[in-house]
């Protein structure tokens, strides 16, 4: 099968960074699917892995994790899905990655693609859904509110993938006042068009930002993106009890400056469940599912940003590039195999 890959931790400009290989068809096993990748996206993640190290010597290594396609093999234990049937998925972080041709993921983390969608419209969701959906609900409970506080959530980096989708969550599944931050005019339209009632500039800051709104202390603060950066303004403007959520990867924090305030703090990883075998992996499935419904009833929308043309190494680089660049805005997705 064709795929992209890479042996050693090069700078994206390097031509070697991420190259064009072929490899064998994997074989599902216990409750594996074999997927036929129809598109994918990619997310601060992949660069991530990409600069933090190679290959195991003489192997390849395989980024991305986002992906949907359609199943081709199931393995002999799994039981919720069929050849032939439409998925998408965020995959694992310790298996393989999606840039394949074929790629095995089980099941249980897998759901259905919304049936309104093209590939490419699919393909940018499932990683930055399932972020920002385990943040919103799981982690910060924002239906649970903050007593005395303002009725509103603050997601630092609103136009990037994650912050897309999270935007969105809050304006369709609660009653909450969303404020997101952006520094640019057309990331600034792209948070309102996602339905934002506030934008605000994370360039400035945040916190006068935020006093001048006039809607009181923020009881709920998702950072997407430079947390260090801006922790001494959250510290500022997040109300007594908040509670403080980020998914980025900061140096050491000093968040001593919560204290007073009993801040309570929570990391997001996503991969979390699927890592660790979790009794409630199963989860991410479900909530697959119900963001494809929501996809379907027009109460959600993609958060697609960019077609990059189709999957292969020159292409991935590009979008490697831009997203390391941080100018990226929503997702960026390539599709096919072809080119």
């Amino acid at each position: 099968m064709r795929a992209v890959g890479y042996q050693h931790s090069k700078p994206i400009a390097d031509e070697t960074s991420l190259v064009d290989i072929e490899l064998p068809d994997p074989t599902p096993s216990g409750r594996d699917l074999l997927v036929e990748v129809r598109a994918v996206s990619v997310n601060p993640v992949d660069t991530k892995v990409r600069m933090r190290g190679g290959a195991e010597p003489g192997q390849w290594k395989v980024l991305g994790w986002d992906a949907v396609g359609t199943v081709r093999a199931v393995g002999p234990e799994a039981s919720l899905f069929k050849p032939g049937d439409e998925v998408f998925y965020a995959g694992a972080i310790n298996r393989p990655g999606s840039n394949s041709e074929l790629h095995l993921v089980d099941e249980r983390i897998v759901g259905k693609k919304p049936a309104s969608l093209g590939w490419a419209e699919a393909a940018a969701l499932p990683l930055t859904a399932i972020t920002a959906w385990e943040m919103l609900f799981d982690r910060l409970d924002v239906r649970r509110p903050v007593p005395g506080a303002a009725e509103a959530v603050l997601i630092i980096g609103g136009a990037g993938g994650v912050g897309s989708i999270a935007v969105q969550l809050v304006r369709q599944l609660t009653d909450l006042t969303v404020i997101g931050t952006a520094s640019r005019p057309e990331t600034r339209a792209w948070v309102q068009g996602l339905g934002a009632h506030h934008v605000v500039d994370h360039a400035k800051p945040r916190a006068a930002e935020i006093e001048a709104l006039g809607l009181g202390a923020v009881p709920f603060v998702f950072s997407t993106t430079q947390t260090d950066k801006h922790l001494a303004e959250i510290g500022k403007l997040i109300a007594p009890q908040g509670r403080f959520g980020l998914i980025d990867d900061p140096g050491p924090l000093d968040i001593s400056l919560f204290k007073q305030k009993s801040v309570s703090t929570h990391w997001e990883f996503m991969y979390t469940r699927p890592v660790f075998a979790t009794a409630d992996m199963g989860e991410q499935g479900k909530l697959l599912n119900e963001v494809a419904r929501l996809i379907d009833a027009g109460t959600l929308k993609t958060t697609l940003g960019e077609r990059f043309g189709p999957i292969n190494a020159a292409n991935l680089r590009r979008a490697h590039a831009l997203i390391e660049s941080g100018k990226a805005k929503g997702k960026i997705v390539l599709e096919g195999f072809g080119g």
